[in-house]
C-alpha cells in the first residue's frame, strides 16, 4: 500500500484544484458541435464525449467524408476552445493558500508539477509566476493523449525524473484520480465542489483533503 511517506513529487490538477478559471463548458460544448456540424457529419454520440475527445472523434469523421479537410477543423476547434478558456482565464484566480503550498513543497524538497488538458496561455494568465512554484506543468499541447489517458501523466512523471510509486496525483475530478490509479502513484481527491467525496471514493482515491493547501498536513 502506498504511503505519504515516501512522496518525492505531487502533480496537480489545475482548473479547480490550484485555480478557479469558470469556463464555461457548455458554452464551449456547443461551439465545439456547431462547427463540426458546418462539416456536414453526424453528431451521433458525440455530444456524450468531453470537448477534446469530441475534437478527436470528429475529426475522424472529417477526414472521411472531406479528406484533407479534418487538420483544419482541429486548427479552428482548438483555437475556439483556446480563446474561450482564455477569457475565462481574465477573470480567474488562485484558490487561497495555493503559493504558500507550492512554496512549502519546495522547502520539503518535495517536487511539485501540473498535469491539465487546459492551454498553456490560460494557466500562465491566471498564474504568471507558475515557474517560480512548479518543476513541470504539462499543458495538453505537450502530449499526444490528454489526461484521462496515463500518458499525460507518464510524460510529467519523465519530466521530473520521479517515479510513479514515489508520486502523487491530486485533483478534484474523478478523472485525475483515474489518472494517477493507472500511472500507478497515490491519488489525493480535492473537494473543491466539483465532485463529492464519494465520487473520489468511487474512482479510487487513496486520501481526501478539503483543498489543495490541505495537502501539507498530509505529506511529511
Amino acid at each position: 500500500m502506498k504511503t505519504t511517506s515516501s512522496i518525492r513529487a505531487v502533480f496537480f490538477d489545475f482548473d479547480g484544484t490550484l485555480a478557479k478559471l469558470n469556463i464555461d463548458f457548455p458554452l464551449m460544448r456547443q461551439a465545439v458541435l456547431d462547427l463540426i456540424g458546418a462539416y456536414g457529419v453526424p453528431l451521433n454520440g458525440l455530444s456524450n464525449l468531453y470537448v477534446l475527445e469530441m475534437i478527436k472523434a470528429a475529426q475522424a469523421l472529417i477526414s472521411e467524408k472531406h479528406p484533407r479537410k479534418e487538420e483544419y477543423f482541429v486548427e479552428k476547434a482548438i483555437v475556439l476552445i483556446s480563446n474561450i478558456e482564455t477569457e475565462a482565464a481574465k477573470k480567474g484566480e488562485l484558490i487561497g493558500g495555493t503559493r504558500e503550498m507550492l512554496a512549502e513543497l519546495k522547502r520539503r524538497n518535495i517536487k511539485a508539477g501540473v498535469v491539465t488538458r487546459n492551454c498553456q496561455a490560460a494557466v500562465t494568465m491566471v498564474f504568471p509566476d507558475i515557474f517560480n512554484y512548479c518543476d513541470s506543468v504539462i499543458t495538453r499541447e505537450m502530449t499526444r493523449n490528454v489526461k484521462p489517458h496515463p500518458e499525460h501523466l507518464f510524460v510529467a512523471l519523465q519530466s521530473l525524473g520521479v517515479a510513479p510509486e514515489l508520486s502523487s496525483m491530486v485533483g478534484d475530478h474523478p478523472m485525475d484520480i483515474k489518472i494517477g490509479k493507472d500511472a500507478g502513484t497515490l491519488t489525493i481527491g480535492v473537494l473543491s465542489g466539483y465532485s463529492t467525496s464519494d465520487e473520489l471514493l468511487k474512482a479510487g482515491a487513496d486520501i481526501i483533503i478539503n483543498k489543495a493547501a490541505d495537502l501539507i498536513g498530509v505529506l511529511p
